[in-house]
């Protein structure tokens, strides 16, 4: 069972990445819950938006790929307790060098970001 959802919350960051990385909403989608929020401090800026707002930024900017950047984002850590899982990654892109951590839930038999929190490290 543990390895089943090592890969299926594996499955939801690559969608993750994809949906950032491309600036493709419907992957977006398919990983976060609909009432999710995002938390961040960027360059000493608080940051706080609901998923919806999120995704039509995404939507709104150029993807890193269209500004052709190398795609350098990795998964540093999964911990999973039940139906609960964070993760830990490494997301260098559009001049930043994020680390986020994606609070995951087992909800309806899906694995889903609940909440997002991160940070710019110099």
């Amino acid at each position: 069972m543990y390895n089943k959802n090592i890969k299926e919350i594996e499955t939801q960051v690559a969608n993750y990445f994809e949906g950032i990385f491309y600036g493709n909403i419907s992957k977006l989608n398919t990983c976060f819950h609909e009432d999710a929020y995002l938390y961040g401090d960027i360059k000493g800026v608080d940051y706080l938006k609901s998923f919806k707002a999120y995704s039509q930024g995404v939507k709104d900017r150029q993807s890193p790929n269209d500004l052709e950047e190398t795609f350098k984002m990795s998964i540093i850590g999964i911990d999973i307790i039940g139906k609960i899982a964070m993760v830990k990654l490494h997301v260098p892109m559009l001049g930043y060098n994020y680390y986020d951590y994606l609070s995951f839930s087992k909800i309806n038999n899906e694995w889903k970001i609940v909440n997002k929190i991160f940070t710019h490290v110099d």
